[in-house]
């Protein structure tokens, strides 16, 4: 997919300009002469673009927005060109107009939509196609809004428990790189001045040959440090070494425990939406096992959509995962029995929402003091080991 800015002649010769989202130049001017326009110069935009730059919060308000639309009575066309109007994401207004345009030409809502997968995803689609089918499309929409705005905030605990710790590390790091750089052969400096430099403590002479190994070995460090860093991206975009690198950090002590309950709760959460918007088990799983962020899950919900496809129920492959908690698989077994699993689900979502949000709390109140104290000791540590010849060079002055 890509986007051409056009422009064409209407029917009364007036001159119209815009962008559409599709294949090829010629697909352009065929949906354009479609409309009964009359292409005139139809030319792809060239957009350098890490993303597609639309966000959760524009996604939101998109669904809610269109969600009362179509709960007002408004024809779906009519809808997606309001909201195409006075869409001012550029790249979100292509989409909207290409999928309007899509939809006059006799698609489904929902067919349009795959046409853009890095903005609507595959739940996305399949949610809407099922309130199409199902004759809800707003409540569904609603339904999507929620969960949408539920994951973001997911999102955003898993960069809370990661970002502190992180951003503390590289601290440490760029505070010590300065200290062995800069501040510890002044210090040498100053001492070869004083004659002492033969005379000092253990410890400021260990301080010194760190320093005066890392400058010298600094071409070295700084190549193994960029080959290393190469070496482990490789790695991770290998399947076995995504998969070991999930799985460690499943069962890390202290972070472990948070990503294993924000991964219940998205779990919960994403399937219980599927399931309550008339999703097939079959094919909600398989979305699920796509959006869950980790290999290790992924291959499991894969293997648990395999066992029911022969007849099992879904409780007894997620025990097997040794992922999710007992209470979980108990709590997933009842509401099949009973024939509310989706309800289950959402009570599944709702309580591990509220345990990561008291975990996460619970992990950055551990880590901050943590962190300082290992910050606090590495600086301290060379601070006293560049005083203590001080001390003694003071207490012989004040001698002599």
């Amino acid at each position: 997919m890509a986007e051409f800015a056009w422009v064409a002649r209407g029917p009364t010769g007036d001159r119209q300009k815009g962008v559409m989202v599709a294949d090829t130049k010629a697909t352009v001017e065929k949906r354009l002469r479609a409309l009964q326009l009359d292409p005139q110069k139809v030319s792809k935009r060239l957009r350098l673009s890490l993303g597609t730059g639309v966000t959760s919060q524009d996604l939101v308000k998109f669904i809610r927005q269109f969600a009362t639309m179509i709960d007002a009575g408004l024809p779906l066309v009519q809808c997606l060109d309001i909201l195409s109007n006075q869409e001012p994401n550029p790249v979100f207004k292509a989409a909207l107009i290409d999928i309007k345009q899509t939809v006059e030409q006799g698609a489904t809502f929902s067919d349009a939509l795959k046409r853009h997968p890095k903005i609507f995803d595959a739940l996305f689609v399949n949610l809407v196609h099922a309130g199409e089918v199902g004759g809800i499309l707003d409540t569904i929409l609603n339904r999507l809004a929620h969960y949408i705005e539920k994951n973001v905030k997911l999102k955003r605990q898993v960069k809370g428990a990661l970002t502190y710790p992180s951003a503390v590390i590289v601290i440490m790091f760029g505070v010590m790189i300065v200290l062995l750089t800069f501040v510890i052969p002044a210090f040498e400096n100053m001492f070869a001045e004083f004659g002492a430099k033969d005379a000092l403590p253990t410890l400021t002479k260990m301080v010194i040959a760190a320093s005066n190994g890392f400058i010298s070995y600094l071409p070295f460090i700084v190549v193994i440090f960029i080959a290393g860093t190469f070496a482990a991206i490789q790695f991770y975009r290998r399947p076995k070494g995504k998969r070991l690198v999930h799985m460690m950090i499943l069962k890390l002590p202290v972070i472990g425990p948070v990503m294993q309950k924000i991964t219940v709760a998205r779990f919960a959460r994403t399937m219980g939406t599927l399931l309550s918007s008339g999703v097939p088990i079959l094919d909600a799983i398989q979305i699920v096992a796509k959006a869950a962020g980790n290999v290790v899950v992924e291959e499991g919900l894969l293997y648990a959509r395999d066992r029911i496809s022969e007849g099992r129920n879904l409780a007894d492959p997620l025990g097997e995962m040794k992922v999710f908690p007992g209470m979980v698989v108990q709590m997933v077994a009842v509401g099949e029995q009973t024939g509310a699993l989706d309800q289950m689900l959402t009570k599944i979502a709702d309580f591990y929402e509220d345990e990561t949000d008291v975990a996460v709390a619970a992990l950055t109140s551990l880590l901050e003091p943590l962190m300082m104290v290992i910050v606090g000791g590495l600086v301290g540590t060379v601070l006293v080991a560049m005083y203590l010849p001080i001390f003694s060079l003071a207490g012989n002055i004040k001698a002599d």
